[in-house]
């Protein structure tokens, strides 16, 4: 194993989580090669300094706190690489009340104005499908 590699991958994931293909991305960058890079991936994994199910754990409540929804969230893990069992079980593990998200990124962008016509409405409705959330959470929101 070349420890090069493996100090390089300890140095990004000592700062914060990594995915396993974007950890890789980013060793393939330093101009590692890929039969470098993956006994160091598989080793990191094995003793648990790398791990998908975190990263996508940390993902989540962060772009929560953010105020994006569901759809986003889902299409990030989905770009960083993170397999599609880990985000359904990431879904079905949250205890979060969608509507209540969409409701207070809502009142965040917008406060307690009235919708004046339909371009506003429509405006609002772009940017809350933008911020990930579903047809149906948005409907009950500027309803």
């Amino acid at each position: 194993m070349n420890t090069n590699v493996l100090h390089s991958a300890i140095n990004y994931l000592s700062r914060r989580e990594h995915s396993a293909n974007e950890l890789v991305d980013k060793l393939r960058a330093k101009e590692y090669s890929l039969s470098d890079i993956t006994p160091v991936i598989e080793h990191l994994q094995q003793n648990n300094y790398q791990s998908d199910q975190r990263y996508a754990e940390c993902i989540v409540r962060h772009r929560v706190t953010k105020g994006y929804g569901w759809q986003y969230i889902k299409q990030a893990l989905k770009q960083k690489g993170v397999c599609e069992s880990i985000i359904n079980q990431e879904y079905k593990n949250q205890q979060i009340d969608w509507y209540l998200q969409a409701e207070l990124a809502y009142n965040k962008r917008f406060g307690d104005s009235e919708i004046k016509d339909k371009k506003d409405k429509a405006k609002r409705l772009r940017f809350m499908q933008s911020r990930g959330f579903s047809f149906e959470q948005i409907l009950a929101l500027i309803k």
